[in-house]
């Protein structure tokens, strides 16, 4: 067959040459010194000596032509074990394409005609090659990223993703990422065609279910974990229904404020209302600082009232009670207990006068001056008016009640009255 087919190619050539039947210029030009190198190579002679190279290389001899002259022909019999080791080698090789190795932390999945068949852990491996089995080698190790709102920087945003509405029906503007791993992989490839972009719905559709349920001020402010942490528990569940074969680590905001046609306006509420906490903290904090005090001063005055009217009330109780005393003995003996209820208020008297009394009848030219307890009565007297300016202080910046004040000057004028009575009886 190859014979017949090198003729038929060879006649080919020769009728398209355009010197077809000029052979006799052809041996003229040979004979004129053309060198044998020259022209189109044989293709049977190119072929026998691939065929002698093949069987030298096989330990193979070639055996002579039957057409006489010479020639070689092939080996049929060498012909076919080349083919047969060529075979072998072509199937080794095949065999040895179904030899595939997975990392620590990867999973491989085998698959039979693309159908799942069973997954291999670290290591070597090896399967039916292609066509019959596959493999797809799963990272379960890493963790991954989905970004909602903006791609790779903040400042790109994706106004589709990021703007949703509150449930006080304010636009707010939310990006933020999720993180998460594999627990799945057979799940990961199978459940869904695309993976990336379900993940990417899931987070966007779980957002705008919690930023929904909100107010703007609770999302802006106070509640931005919160909302990561519920957002995060919803996906997990969406997930979980769809079998998508991840589990999430973490979710992060990255941004969360009002769009930027409203910021200025916005920024605007946000300074007013700070300073309306801030006067209603600095009011609270002056209530706080002036309360307690006018507590604690009404207070003091309940019990600085108190107090005087137990003196006044125990002092008159003595009072009577000493006057009782004395009118006993005065009914005994009147003259006795009057001199000596003369002698010892006279006493008293000159106790606290700061003035010397001078016998002149008895014209002794020798005056006694107590002198040290002149000064010692002067130093008690400099005192005492200091101790009574310091208590007139108190007194006067908490002033009395009016029906107070005149009770305890009422108080004084009787005992000033009682005083003068029993002095008037003395003499």
């Amino acid at each position: 067959m190859l014979v017949s087919l090198k003729k038929k190619i060879g006649l080919k050539l020769s009728l398209n040459d355009p010197r077809w039947g000029n052979r006799k210029d052809d041996a003229n030009k040979a004979q004129e010194g053309k060198k044998p190198g020259e022209g189109p190579p044989d293709l049977d002679q190119l072929w026998r000596d691939f065929n002698a190279r093949l069987n030298g290389f096989f330990g193979q001899k070639n055996r002579p032509d039957n057409n006489g002259g010479g020639g070689m022909r092939p080996d049929m019999k060498g012909a076919g074990i080349t083919v047969g080791v060529v075979a072998s080698v072509a199937a080794l090789i095949w065999l040895a394409s179904g030899a595939f190795i997975v990392q620590e932390g990867q999973t491989g999945v085998v698959m039979t005609f693309g159908k799942y068949s069973h997954s291999t852990p670290a290591g070597f491996n090896w399967r039916w090659p292609y066509p019959f089995q596959t493999d797809e080698t799963v990272n379960v190790s890493q963790v991954r990223t989905v970004e909602i709102g903006y791609r790779s920087t903040v400042k790109n945003k994706q106004a589709r993703e990021s703007l949703m509405l509150t449930d006080d029906e304010n636009i707010i503007d939310i990006q933020f990422a999720v993180q998460y791993k594999l627990k799945d992989p057979v799940a990961w490839l199978f459940n869904n065609r695309d993976q990336e972009e379900t993940l990417r719905q899931v987070a966007e559709t779980a957002i705008r279910e919690i930023v929904g349920r909100s107010k703007m001020d609770f999302v802006l402010y106070e509640g931005r974990e919160k909302v990561a942490f519920d957002t995060q528990q919803l996906m997990q569940q969406i997930l979980d229904r769809y079998a998508v074969g991840a589990v999430l680590t973490n979710v992060t905001m990255q941004a969360v404020q009002p769009p930027e046609q409203v910021q200025t306006a916005f920024d605007d509420a946000v300074k007013a209302g700070q300073d309306r906490e801030r006067q209603k903290n600095e009011g609270q904090a002056y209530a706080n600082q002036v309360v307690p005090v006018a507590r604690g001063n009404a207070f003091r005055l309940l019990q600085e009232a108190e107090a005087y009217r137990s003196m006044v009330t125990e002092n008159a109780i003595g009072n009577a009670s000493r006057f009782q005393q004395v009118l006993v003995e005065y009914q005994k003996a009147p003259g006795v207990t009057r001199d000596r209820m003369y002698l010892e208020t006279m006493q008293q008297i000159f106790s606290s006068a700061s003035k010397v009394m001078i016998d002149a009848k008895s014209g002794s030219n020798l005056l006694y001056l107590p002198l040290d307890k002149l000064i010692a009565q002067s130093a008690a007297q400099d005192a005492s008016a200091a101790a009574a300016k310091a208590a007139a202080a108190p007194t006067a910046s908490t002033a009395l009640p009016p029906e107070l004040i005149q009770t305890v000057e009422g108080s004084r004028r009787d005992s000033r009255s009682r005083e003068s009575s029993r002095d008037r009886e003395g003499r």
